[in-house]
């Protein structure tokens, strides 16, 4: 099998009827998988559903001589999460890759956000993603391979304007694939996450002129690497959208050190902020170890 061919894979992808998660879906059934095309078909803001949206990516797929079944079920609780993955083992007998695509939107200012405009968020995005990795993630241990991608949003990673809920869901997403980079490693099970730029149901009204350059079609060749066998990388965030790819990722810088072994006063914070803010020189850590390694060479000298 290729490197970035899919024969013998099969992908779950949520939120696959329309915008990005349509686009993977064709491509890796172009490409030899086998997909398990999930839409709850529902609006933008979470509500309504229909089964319409599934079934014609899976029309698509098979007319074209692909292998896909459509599911309906919600991410958004226990029960829907494994129905989905369910759906994939009934039907083709593995889940190798997961893509956690859904998603809703109910921008609101901070200070208007409701307690309800926050839970059907993290619902969908944070909780709806775990829901369905979870088990997923099981049956990948067991066949010592896997291959998840999560889609967080430059709203969490660097904060939106009116995108609280949002951008909270969407930063969890990248802790949680930190997480189970760490712990899919000895297994193979490589997770990685995508902040996209790109035009699609949620976004066609957010992005002004230029939505007509940034088709979803720019974002599916990285996220299709990043479900091959080919992908080696892990534990990594990558910003994507018009044709560029790039990197996202947490630095930590020299700082400043206070000697004595005392802490320091908010006077001497207050003396050195820049250097404890200066990004000259930094490392990009691999996981909390590294942290703490560097702190630990504090108690050496």
């Amino acid at each position: 099998m290729s490197k970035t061919g899919f024969d013998g894979r099969v992908a779950v992808i949520t939120g696959a009827g329309g915008g990005l998660g349509r686009t993977y879906a064709l491509e890796i059934a172009r490409r030899g998988g086998r997909v398990v095309v999930n839409d709850l078909g529902g609006r933008p803001d979470g509500s309504g559903a229909s089964h319409s949206m599934a079934d014609q990516v899976v029309k698509e797929i098979v007319e074209a001589g692909g292998q896909a079944v459509a599911n309906y079920d919600s991410v958004s609780t226990p029960e829907g999460g494994a129905a989905i993955v369910q759906s994939a083992l009934d039907h083709f007998g593995r889940t190798d890759i997961v893509i956690n695509n859904a998603g809703i939107l109910r921008d609101k200012t901070f200070a208007k956000l409701t307690p309800e405009e926050l839970e059907i968020v993290l619902d969908v995005h944070l909780k709806g993603a775990f829901y369905v990795t979870q088990p997923a993630f099981k049956v990948m241990k067991d066949n010592g391979y896997g291959r998840i991608v999560f889609t967080a949003s430059a709203a969490g990673i660097l904060g939106n304007f009116g995108q609280t809920n949002y951008g909270a869901a969407k930063m969890g997403l990248v802790g949680l694939s930190n997480v189970l980079a760490i712990e899919g490693a000895k297994n193979d099970i490589k997770s990685n996450v995508i902040a996209p730029i790109a035009n699609t149901r949620l976004t066609q009204d957010l992005l002004g002129p230029i939505a007509a350059k940034l088709a979803p079609e720019f974002v599916t060749p990285l996220v299709l690497y990043l479900a091959s066998e080919g992908c080696e990388q892990t534990h990594e965030i990558f910003t994507v959208g018009g044709g560029r790819y790039a990197r996202f990722f947490v630095g930590m810088n020299d700082g400043w050190v206070k000697r004595g072994g005392q802490p320091a006063t908010i006077e001497e914070i207050a003396e050195h902020i820049g250097e404890i803010r200066d990004t000259a020189r930094f490392t990009i850590p691999g996981g909390v170890g590294d942290e703490l390694r560097v702190t630990a060479q504090l108690f050496k000298s």
